[in-house]
């Protein structure tokens, strides 16, 4: 199984900027699929960004050209980098890895952003 660990939230006036890091360990090996999720009070949890092994990304519309997922396999963690960050952003943010057969999350972290 994979054990995945998220840091980086806090509290950010809007325009700041957060980056979020989800370090995994375990059995990485398999893993092809790295999201990022987020969820606000009352809402239901949507998904934000995508990176496969391979480096192909994808993101939900509202945060194209402000977020960036990137990994670095090297150090088994992928980031989450938010500029220009808007009030509407704040939520949990948790990060799923998936490796074809299994999908583990981690237990997220919290991001405010204050007008």
């Amino acid at each position: 199984q994979v054990q995945l660990v998220e840091s980086g939230g806090g509290s950010v006036q809007a325009g700041g900027s957060l980056r979020l890091s989800c370090v995994a360990s375990g059995s990485i090996f398999g893993i092809n699929v790295m999201r990022w999720y987020r969820q606000a009070p009352g809402k239901e949890r949507e998904q934000v960004a995508t990176i496969t092994s391979g480096g192909s990304t994808n993101y939900l519309s509202s945060v194209k050209g402000r977020f960036t997922i990137s990994r670095d396999n090297a150090k088994n963690t992928a980031f989450l980098q938010m500029n220009s960050l808007k009030p509407e952003d704040s939520g949990v943010y948790s990060c799923k890895a998936e490796d074809g057969i299994f999908v583990s999350w981690g237990h997220g972290t919290q991001v405010t952003v204050y007008s």
